[in-house]
């Protein structure tokens, strides 16, 4: 699963890591959220120059997949994530897994540890190197019946690893940097051919930072949401402790045993 996520890079840093060339300046984003803008990456139609390969362009797009074939995507579910290990397979993902993949440029995402009480805990989860990676994504345009359209995507998901689990069984799909072109090539590589990059992380590649509950706001953009916070204890048989209640003072337990002469209850 991914909600939420950051791009904190430069436009310099995003073109050259991507090898594309970004049209529209973006300042850093620590709270992108579902239904706002984003970035993909694609290969477009054209070869890049001097290269064999083809010349990668950078869109945005919203965040939240809409197929093609869906009348009215007011009265459709809000997809931001899809399941790569059955993307090739469902109706809203399979054109998109042949034709449309793409990469997401983000600095790290968060996700939310139930608590025995109720409570989520929330963590910012970002690379143990630092730096920028790609989310494998899937990109795809609706068109309304006035012929207007509006580019979408949705985050790929695989299973969590070990390190991460405890925090959620899903995480989202990252793609390494050797592999961007084989992944963005779907002319020459079916859904079945890069079937082999749908696999969790590499255990030691994330770091997971307890962060505070301001990221649970939308509309929250302030650079403090990754500040880390304390770590709540959790039992062995998954609860957080009882709280510890203070001890009255002996003047204090008088008056309480006092009052309750003159309740009914």
């Amino acid at each position: 699963m991914c909600g939420r996520f950051a791009l904190l890079a430069t436009i310099d840093e995003v073109e050259a890591h991507f090898g594309v060339i970004v049209d529209e300046a973006f300042p850093p984003r620590y709270n992108i959220s579902p239904t706002q803008p984003v970035m993909v990456v694609m290969n477009g139609e054209t070869p890049a120059p001097g290269s064999n390969r083809p010349e990668r362009i950078a869109m945005l797009v919203r965040w939240g997949f809409v197929p093609s074939w869906t009348k009215d995507p007011l009265n459709f579910p809000l997809m931001i994530n899809a399941r790569s290990e059955t993307a090739h397979e469902k109706p809203s993902f399979r054109t998109a897994m042949e034709h449309r993949r793409s990469l997401l440029p983000v600095s790290g995402f968060y996700e939310w540890r139930k608590l025995g009480d109720g409570r989520k805990q929330a963590y910012w989860i970002r690379p143990r190197k630092g730096g920028m990676i790609a989310f494998g994504a899937l990109m795809e345009t609706w068109m309304s019946g006035d012929g207007s359209q509006m580019d979408t995507a949705a985050i790929l998901t695989t299973a969590s690893n070990n390190a991460l689990s405890h925090i959620h069984d899903r995480l989202p799909l990252v793609i390494h940097p050797e592999d961007y072109q084989e992944w963005l090539d779907c002319k020459r590589n079916r859904a079945k051919d890069v079937q082999h990059l749908l696999k969790p992380v590499q255990e030691d590649f994330f770091e997971a930072i307890p962060v505070s509950d301001k990221i649970n706001h939308a509309r929250y953009f302030g650079t403090d949401v990754h500040e880390r916070v304390e770590e709540p204890v959790i039992s062995q048989a998954g609860k957080l402790p009882k709280p510890v209640k203070p001890k009255k003072s002996a003047a204090k337990k008088k008056k309480d045993d006092n009052d309750d002469q003159f309740s009914m209850f």
